[in-house]
């Protein structure tokens, strides 16, 4: 698979081969932290979440399987440096080599999201009232 993430001032897209997956849009306006101003590093790791993140952990890891490997090709970053507490670029002015900068989801791509979110999502955040007894997230909310 091919993972992708779209992160500019305005929202955060998650895809997987080219279909966005999930969308983390910027919601400051209304209280809601948004990481959009500072250096950002990409981590990723695995990690064992089968007692609440695969339905409700009835769906297990297979152990069997292991050791669990994850390697990284074909790396490609768009960004702006960040450097002495300013930025290389304006999200003002999104020429050709920044259109990303003001991307967004046009409606084939939402719907496709949409459809994938409710034909392959096994868990989201923003609809487990288990984990979240006193209310769910802001972001999930607005």
């Amino acid at each position: 698979h091919t993972y992708s993430i779209l992160w500019n001032p305005q929202r955060i897209i998650f895809s997987v081969d080219g279909t966005p997956i999930r969308e983390f849009k910027n919601f400051e306006s209304i209280g809601i932290p948004f990481p959009k101003s500072q250096a950002m590093r990409i981590y990723s790791s695995l990690w064992n979440a089968d007692d609440w993140a695969t339905q409700g952990g009835r769906v297990k890891t297979d152990w069997s399987k292991a050791p669990f490997t994850a390697s990284y090709r074909s790396f490609n970053a768009n960004a702006c440096i960040w450097s002495n507490g300013k930025s290389s670029c304006s999200s003002s002015s999104a020429s050709r080599n920044n259109a990303w900068l003001t991307q967004e989801l046009d409606s084939t791509s939402q719907a496709r999201m949409k459809w994938v979110q409710k034909n392959y999502m096994i868990y989201n955040y923003c609809t487990d009232t288990q984990r979240f007894p006193q209310g769910l997230p802001k972001e999930c909310t607005a």
